[in-house]
């Protein structure tokens, strides 16, 4: 009889004695993540979440203004940006040693308004003709596929030509699109594919195209270094590649 109430007791006692074993170990991580990773973060974080008991807390934005956050001293545990600014906190001794990590990339395209006519983007001369026949080009001055439509203009001495509209954010070119307050979007596929209201025209000539490469680390100043590897870690295993390629991403190795 007494075998019997132990066991039972054993039973309703140890799930708790669990739980509360794991709850000890969790942690919160402060993850700084660009906006062309947004989605495929958006879908994977609660899997690690409820896989580690970890929370995680993430902040969007563009690259280049994380970056800066960065450089100003702002704490984080882990961080996803693209290459350029990744690189220039490893180089400034923000990101802890080895833990550089390719995580996926996008390449970029044009984002039109839901149902609106597309015009041809086949060829490079194709995509030119576009271009200077939009009445208005909607882009994040400081995001990558910015930077990129800026330097492709340029390459093709049409900078001057286009009827740009330089905004803050990614987010920001999307909304213009799907409002209808730019005819054009030019952002990562990644960021295009979930906006209500706006459709993807496609991807850039292969012959002109670029990525914008998301990259991680985890913080040399990192609270939460261990969970902090484990998140990277998570995000680069064979079970997320779906999640990335059904984002519009493809997983990026090290180079």
């Amino acid at each position: 009889m007494k075998n019997r109430i132990a066991i039972k007791l054993i039973a309703l006692v140890l799930p708790v004695m669990l739980v509360q074993a794991r709850t000890a170990h969790a942690a919160e991580i402060k993850v700084l993540c660009s906006t062309a990773l947004k989605t495929v973060m958006q879908e994977l974080v609660p899997q690690f979440e409820r896989a580690t008991g970890h929370k995680v807390v993430v902040e969007y934005g563009v690259s280049a203004g994380m970056q800066r956050r960065v450089e100003a001293g702002e704490p984080f545990d882990a961080i996803f940006l693209t290459v350029k600014q990744l690189d220039a906190l490893v180089q400034g001794g923000k990101i802890a040693p080895g833990t550089r990590t390719p995580i996926a990339r996008s390449g970029m395209g044009i984002a039109i308004h839901a149902g609106a006519a597309r015009p041809d983007i086949s060829t490079v001369d194709a995509l030119k003709r576009t271009l200077l026949a939009a009445k208005s080009i909607a882009y994040a001055k400081e995001g990558a596929a910015g930077v990129y439509l800026i330097a492709l203009a340029k390459r093709l001495g049409i900078v001057e030509q286009l009827k740009l509209k330089g905004m803050d954010s990614g987010d920001a070119v999307a909304e213009a699109v799907a409002s209808g307050g730019a005819e054009f979007g030019i952002l990562p596929v990644s960021e295009i594919l979930p906006v209500k209201g706006a459709a993807l025209l496609g991807e850039f000539p292969k012959d002109v195209q670029e990525y914008a490469i998301s990259v991680g680390g985890v913080s040399a100043a990192a609270k939460q270094a261990s969970a902090a590897r484990e998140l990277i870690k998570f995000l680069t295993a064979p079970a997320a590649v779906p999640v990335i390629k059904k984002k519009g991403m493809e997983p990026e190795k090290a180079r």
